[in-house]
C-alpha cells in the first residue's frame, strides 16, 4: 500500500486528468473544466463563492503561459500555493491541527 504522501500526490494527479479530459485538451483544464474542479473538489474556492469577475482573475493568475488553459504545471503550483497558506494558517495555532 502506498504511504499516505504518495496517495496525496496520486490524488492530485488523478483529480486534475478526472476534469482536464472532459474537453477539448486532455492534458489541460478550459475554463469550464476549472470552474467544475473548484467547485467540487475545492468548494472554498468554487464558483458558488466566487463572482464571474474573482474566477477571472484566477485564471489569469494561473494561466501563466497564457494559452487560456491550466495546465498541469499551473494547477500543481495553484495547490502548492494554497497548500502553503494553510500551514500558515495551521503553523502558529496548535488547536487547529487536525490530528489522529
Amino acid at each position: 500500500m502506498a504511504c499516505p504522501l504518495e496517495q496525496a500526490m496520486a490524488l492530485m494527479v488523478t483529480t486534475f486528468h478526472k476534469y482536464s479530459a472532459k474537453e477539448g485538451d486532455k492534458y489541460k483544464l478550459s475554463k469550464a473544466e476549472l470552474k467544475e474542479l473548484l467547485s467540487k473538489e475545492l468548494p472554498v474556492f468554487g464558483s458558488k463563492q466566487m463572482d464571474e469577475a474573482e474566477f477571472k482573475r484566477l485564471m489569469n493568475d494561473l494561466d501563466h503561459n497564457k494559452d487560456s488553459e491550466v495546465d498541469f504545471k499551473e494547477y500543481v503550483c495553484f495547490l502548492a500555493c494554497i497548500t502553503m497558506g494553510f500551514n500558515e494558517f495551521f503553523k502558529d495555532d496548535p488547536s487547529k491541527h487536525r490530528r489522529k
